[in-house]
């Protein structure tokens, strides 16, 4: 009883802050310029991890993998917006760089225990990859906005 109690936890707790943060990275003000690509991206990205988010719940490791493997394989936005970013985090680059790897890396290892149906560290790299888009976002969020769709 005490492990699916702190599964069903886990799982609201992860869905809840991806919710909480696609929205965040996904609003624009009323005058802003056009959405850049990786708005979207981040957008598709928000979806796939409420889907692992529902899927873990029902055992459903197919459905896990496909969504990591949607994360891990997420486009990257084109070169002209991608230089407007690395201009922005300047020295940060790398750091911000390092999180996307991390995301990478850690979405992938996700397919893979999906695929084992390993419920144990389906939860665990889950919240691994929670907690890695979490850092990026708290560190890269704000700024973010502020430079491209002026949100203070």
């Amino acid at each position: 009883m005490n492990t699916s109690r702190t599964v069903v936890i886990t799982l609201l707790a992860g869905l809840a802050a991806t919710t909480v943060s696609s929205q965040s990275v996904s609003e624009t003000a009323a005058d802003s310029p056009e959405p850049l690509v990786l708005r979207e991206i981040m957008q598709d990205m928000g979806k796939e991890m409420e889907k692992i988010a529902g899927a873990v719940s029902r055992e459903q490791w197919e459905q896990v993998a496909e969504s990591a493997l949607r994360i891990a394989d997420h486009p990257r936005p084109p070169m002209s917006e991608r230089k407007k970013i690395m201009a922005l985090f300047g020295n940060d680059m790398a750091r911000f760089k390092g999180y996307d790897t991390k995301t990478h890396d850690t979405a992938r290892t996700l397919a893979d225990v999906a695929a084992k149906q390993e419920g144990s560290a389906v939860i665990s790299t889950f919240a691994t990859l929670q907690s890695s888009c979490l850092k990026c976002h708290q560190n890269f969020r704000k700024p973010f906005q502020e430079h491209f769709y002026g949100k203070r």
